[in-house]
């Protein structure tokens, strides 16, 4: 998992296009580019997300979070992660949570027990679907149509599988 997203972040950083309009965090600012524009270089960095941290999101948002999750949030900080169709949510050093809480409760698929971690494209959110008994949180991944109310598309076995298949459909983008 590691390797799949220190790829794909570094390759926005070799594509150039770690730049986001407004404030960076300090800690992710490129020092190297020239910042004194409305546009501000950021690089990946190591995540300083910890095991607390981590329970004290699940105790707010009222489920257990995947542990390949988990890993995936204490892997690196990041504002912007695109891998295929999938745009994880911005993931910045001191306001991670809250990105994600704003994600997660910001819409519908919440209240009925899906948990939103990713846009998908320009149409929908990929979600932890909880409603589906399995082991260890282990979650499917399912797509929810931002214009299609209430359905729930399956779309990945779980979060894990779900990053490598991207991650071959990314490549396979990039030869075409």
């Amino acid at each position: 998992m590691e390797e799949i997203i220190n790829k794909y972040l570094n390759e926005i950083v070799s594509l150039e296009i770690n730049s986001k309009p407004g404030d960076v965090e300090t800690e992710m600012l490129d020092s190297s580019a020239d910042n004194n524009k409305e546009w501000k270089n950021w690089l990946p960095i190591q995540s300083t997300v910890t095991d607390s941290e981590l329970s004290e999101l699940e105790n707010e948002i009222g489920h257990r979070l995947p542990d390949s999750y988990k890993k995936f949030l204490k892997i690196k900080h990041f504002y912007e992660l695109y891998i295929a169709e999938c745009s994880f949510c911005s993931h910045p050093i001191n306001t991670w949570r809250a990105k994600l809480m704003e994600m997660i409760f910001d819409g519908y698929p919440i209240e009925t027990g899906r948990i939103p971690f990713a846009n998908w494209s320009d149409w929908g959110l990929l979600c932890f679907d909880t409603t589906a008994k399995c082991e260890n949180n282990d979650y499917p991944i399912v797509l929810w149509d931002h214009e299609v109310y209430d359905q729930f598309e399956f779309q990945y076995s779980n979060f894990e599988n779900m990053l490598e298949e991207l991650a071959i459909e990314h490549e396979e983008q990039k030869e075409e």
